[in-house]
């Protein structure tokens, strides 16, 4: 982290860095229903993109390099980096469509309602059970799973419908954890 402030890096830098990395790795994923190891570029790409947000943060926090610009692109980066990465699981097996852009939108919605109760004077919630990592952990060894068991592909739309069904629990923790949080201030 260090490092890279001291090459010039911003933390705006690494943050745009895992949004492009992630639509690459977005575009080779909607091919996994072609080539079965495209799959495993969720895992490893999961992985980068959540220590490269990491870094981003510390950074910001860290090293004093925090900016307004950088708190808009974390959050617009981090929304633009799970449609990237999860609604072409549309195509990774049949009858994943609508489970996938189910499990995309919650995951927007997730990432909103966190944001939604800063903006109302809460703070930024990351309740889960399905917050940014935990996303990322469950279709990451997903993936893994479905690479190394193809027979096991046919259970991608459960994985994903159940996926979106625990983004709506984690909506409804984060903004009734941010009405909580107002009413006691």
């Amino acid at each position: 982290m260090k490092l890279l402030a001291r090459m010039g890096v911003t933390p705006n830098a690494v943050t745009l860095l895992a949004v492009a990395g992630s639509i690459i790795a977005g575009a080779a994923i909607s091919q996994s229903w072609r080539w079965r190891a495209c799959l495993l570029l969720l895992p490893g790409w999961l992985f980068v993109r959540m220590a490269l947000n990491a870094i981003d943060g510390m950074m910001a926090r860290e090293l004093g390099m925090a900016t307004t610009l950088g708190g808009v692109l974390n959050e617009v980066g981090d929304v633009i980096s799970d449609l990237s990465l999860y609604l072409p699981l549309a195509f990774a097996h049949e009858g994943t469509t609508w489970p996938a852009v189910a499990f995309s939108i919650g995951a927007v919605l997730t990432e909103f309602c966190g944001v939604m109760a800063k903006a109302l004077g809460a703070s930024r919630r990351y309740e889960g059970p399905m917050g940014k990592s935990d996303r990322a952990f469950v279709i990451g060894a997903f993936a893994v799973v479905a690479f190394a068991l193809p027979r096991a592909a046919w259970l991608w739309p459960w994985v994903l419908w159940a996926g979106a069904i625990l983004t709506l629990l984690t909506c409804w923790n984060r903004v009734s954890k941010a009405l909580a949080e107002l009413k006691s201030v």
